[in-house]
């Protein structure tokens, strides 16, 4: 459909993003489930912003059953994964993290979780920007201060399409050298919301799971973009099979 999926174990996550760290350049991170796929599947514009990021991680079981139908060994890496993933891996790397997005009292909520459950973990800023889109003089103000507060992890949580689109724009502006992606990862992981039970999230249902607790909000994008990512998937094969 368009858009680039990156397969990595957890292991090879943070290898990438050890690498990132070590450049002299900024790099995004996208965590890829079905709905930004089929939104970037009809607008070229968000399309090259995700095919522009350094990792594209598979996040949604419906992206992963895809890529294992075609041969790769492909594993979940949630946003909410990798948050805590990158947290415990950077204390021992002296790693400075900055908040952006969100509520104000889910991401001061959030940096307690995070401080209490990473004791001296480098949390240089948690920012709540204003729900309306940035002005460009307000995403530059942005960049100088996450600049100037030493950033190395740019944890950037505002729901899609906003966050990749605000995230690409920090990218231009070398704001941090690793910016990630990461959705509602900072609810779940503040404990302002609950995540599917285990089993929900191996059987591929959790998007059931986030329906029922937020149908008014979520409705358009399961009941009508799963279905649409499912036949964008089986228009490829068919024209994968054409062209054997």
């Amino acid at each position: 459909m368009g858009v680039r999926i990156d397969p990595v174990s957890e292991e090879e996550f943070l290898a990438r993003v050890a690498r990132f760290l070590a450049s002299d350049r900024s790099h995004v991170v996208h965590f890829c489930p079905a709905d930004p796929i089929v939104v970037a599947s009809q607008d070229t514009g968000y399309r090259d912003v995700l095919n522009r990021g350094s990792l594209n991680a598979p996040d949604g079981m419906s992206v992963v059953y895809t890529l294992r139908s075609l041969g790769y060994d492909a594993q979940r890496l949630t946003g909410s994964t990798a948050l805590q993933l990158l947290c415990a891996w950077g204390l021992a790397r002296g790693a400075r993290h900055y908040l952006f997005g969100g509520r104000l009292d889910v991401v001061q909520l959030l940096r307690r979780r995070l401080e209490s459950a990473y004791p001296g973990i480098g949390l240089v800023a948690a920012e709540s920007p204003p729900f309306r889109p940035l002005a460009d003089r307000e995403v530059r103000e942005a960049a100088v201060r996450i600049r100037e507060a030493g950033t190395d992890i740019l944890w950037v949580g505002l729901g899609a399409p906003k966050q990749e689109i605000l995230a690409d724009r920090l990218h231009e502006l070398e704001s941090a050298p690793v910016i990630l992606c990461v959705g509602a990862a900072f609810d779940f992981v503040s404990g302002v919301k609950r995540r599917a039970p285990a089993w929900m999230q191996d059987a591929g249902l959790e998007w059931l799971h986030r329906l029922a607790c937020d149908p008014r909000r979520l409705a358009r994008r399961y009941l009508l973009g799963n279905p649409r990512f499912v036949a964008g998937v089986l228009g490829e094969h068919l024209r994968l099979r054409g062209h054997q």
